[in-house]
């Protein structure tokens, strides 16, 4: 899922990287497996790193995609802060608005996610082109 879902061939700083955090010596493993057999298929700046501590970013950079859209956020009733950081709702829906899953996986999906009427059409209305058709 890491390698399909981005592109780790990308040149980016420190900040950005592409990178694959372990903890302990099975991840250690399975991280350097899959990079192997990555790095034979295309060119892969990924790094395999032991993970340290762990820093949140700021709040203007938590669900970035999904606070582009006010209405909708207003639709959740979220603001920036702490509480979006640990939304499961606000992060599966940055996800769809990133472009990741498809229209039919929101349809499953978006039943469990108690969205209101109108945040659900926003969604649906808003969408209609990453909401990936495969």
């Amino acid at each position: 899922m890491f390698w399909e879902n981005h592109d780790p061939s990308s040149s980016c700083s420190r900040q950005y990287m592409s990178a694959i955090f372990y903890h302990g010596e099975e991840q250690k493993k399975l991280a350097e497996l899959t990079f192997k057999q990555e790095s034979e298929k295309r060119k892969v700046s990924t790094v395999v790193e032991p993970a340290k501590e762990f820093y949140n970013a700021e709040d203007y950079h938590q669900k970035y995609m999904l606070q582009k859209h006010p209405e909708l956020m207003e639709f959740l009733e979220l603001k920036r802060g702490p509480e979006l950081v640990d939304n499961y709702v606000a992060t599966r829906l940055n996800g769809y608005i990133a472009g990741y899953g498809t229209k039919e996986d929101f349809e499953t999906e978006k039943n469990t996610l108690n969205l209101s009427e109108d945040a659900e059409q926003y969604i649906l209305d808003n969408f209609k082109y990453t909401l990936k058709q495969y």
